[in-house]
């Protein structure tokens, strides 16, 4: 059964139009990708409401995904860290080849349906943790066998893909189906697919760390300080949460490492000279 991102493009002769008329049919169809996501919000949700829950007690995160998907996974995995300052093993991206597979197609890596399993064995992985597939087809051997040894051994499961009824998506207790439609360049889901895949994972990781408390009011307290800018951005932060000046802020930053423990402290401060 072909699936609505391998349709064929609307478009006609793509190679007879000018630079500026492809730039503007593309830009086009990207605007369609965030209403698609929008109707997948309650899908979302359920999503989100479950990775929360199993990592209040302990569990984790893990993307299971081959080419584009798998490499969105990694990229989503990787930037919570830093984001969020939670442990490097909390969200894991698993792409079908391993690691090189994320600069370099790996040939027929996502035809195998039990390597996802033993990859995911590899962290160690028990019924506290989440396995989420990642598909834009949703016909990918390598996550459907995942995310069924992922369910045979009792652990929650979800999907995002961008077709509806996939064979991904029957495996997934928590499925999200973000339909894209056809590419403007027929099958290239690298675009609009990737796009609402990638809209998608922000919205999963975002809520569930807001969620399970690494956000104060709206600012990135638990952000790791790995550059200037991101030193500077904490500086800030505390002067504006605190009303201290500059130089207390960075003080404090410099003695804590952290705009939690910053702000932590400085609260602490104020209650004893309130006494």
């Amino acid at each position: 059964m072909e699936t609505t991102t391998e349709k064929d493009s609307p478009y006609l002769n793509l190679d007879e139009m000018s630079i500026t008329d492809i730039l503007t049919n593309i830009n086009n169809e990207d605007k369609t990708v965030p209403l698609a996501v929008e109707k997948c919000i309650p899908q979302i949700s359920a999503l989100a409401t479950a990775v929360a829950g199993k990592m209040r007690t302990g569990g984790r995160l893990f993307y299971i995904g081959a080419g584009t998907s798998g490499r969105l996974g990694v990229v989503d995995a990787s930037e919570c860290p830093p984001t969020f300052g939670v442990p490097f093993d909390w969200v894991v991206g698993i792409i079908a080849g391993g690691d090189g597979a994320i600069r370099k197609a790996v040939e027929n890596a996502e035809d195998d349906d039990q390597q996802a399993w033993l990859d995911l064995r590899a962290y160690n992985i028990t019924a506290k943790d989440v396995v989420v597939g990642l598909a834009a087809s949703g016909r990918t051997p390598y996550v459907i066998g995942g995310l069924q040894q992922a369910n045979a051994h009792g652990l929650v499961t979800g999907c995002i893909v961008c077709n509806a009824g996939s064979p991904v998506a029957a495996e997934a207790q928590f499925p999200v189906e973000v339909v894209t439609g056809p590419e403007f360049l027929t099958g290239s889901t690298r675009m609009k697919a990737g796009t609402g895949q990638k809209l998608a994972l922000n919205m999963l990781t975002t809520s569930v760390m807001i969620t399970l408390g690494r956000v104060k009011g709206n600012k990135m307290v638990d952000m790791q300080l790995t550059n200037h800018k991101l030193y500077n951005r904490g500086v800030n932060m505390i002067m504006q949460e605190s009303g201290c000046d500059e130089a207390t802020a960075t003080r404090l930053l410099d003695q804590y490492g952290s705009v939690r423990l910053a702000l932590k402290a400085l609260s602490e401060k104020e209650k004893e000279t309130d006494k």
